[in-house]
């Protein structure tokens, strides 16, 4: 087996023609500047080790507003959630706001209780201490503060999270506009 042959360095008054002459075929020579670039990525870059190909990424769903905008119409109904948010608060006392949010809350309150079954992610109490173990849903607990490394995670639940175990939303008709939120109303 031979041994490679020493490169030998060159002086800077040797490397400067070549600097000029790889400059100018850089600029006239694409195919060269493409030979160019993968010395230069080999030689700045070494090949990376060779790894499992990563996982297909997961499919996403197409989301259709109708549930969404059936929620925001059972919002509207019950707790005037739109008019709310809607309306300029600036000419009116912190008092009248309040009164008016305790209708909104209560309102919000009578749909997901009527229309959703939620309960906690977490059953611990929020400020106590938790450990995630690895594998841990992250669709379902989101790490925050300093995150470096890998589970085990110990931390604190500063809150519970919610997850909605059952749906009941009405069923609508076929030729229902569930754009239209709420419908005016003209008073005869």
């Amino acid at each position: 087996m031979t041994q490679p042959t020493p490169v030998k360095a060159l002086s800077f008054w040797n490397r400067l023609p070549l600097a000029f002459s790889a400059f100018v075929n850089t600029l006239s020579d694409a195919a060269y500047a493409s030979r160019l670039q993968r010395m230069n990525d080999a030689a700045t870059y070494p090949p990376a080790p060779v790894t499992a190909p990563a996982p297909a990424p997961t499919p996403l769903r197409v989301a259709t507003p109708d549930a969404a905008l059936q929620l925001l119409s059972l919002l509207q109904r019950e707790a005037r959630l739109i008019d709310f948010t809607q309306e300029n608060l600036s000419a009116y006392a912190d008092a009248d706001i309040g009164a008016a949010a305790r209708v909104v809350h209560e309102g919000c309150g009578k749909v997901l209780r009527e229309h959703f079954h939620i309960e906690p992610v977490r059953t611990e109490a929020e400020g106590s201490r938790v450990v995630l173990e690895e594998g841990f849903d992250a669709g379902a607990v989101r790490l925050t503060g300093n995150v470096v490394g890998k589970a085990p995670f110990r931390g604190t639940l500063s809150h519970r999270g919610w997850r909605a175990t059952n749906v009941l939303l009405p069923k609508l008709a076929e030729a229902h506009d569930a754009s239209v939120l709420a419908p005016a109303e003209v008073e005869l």
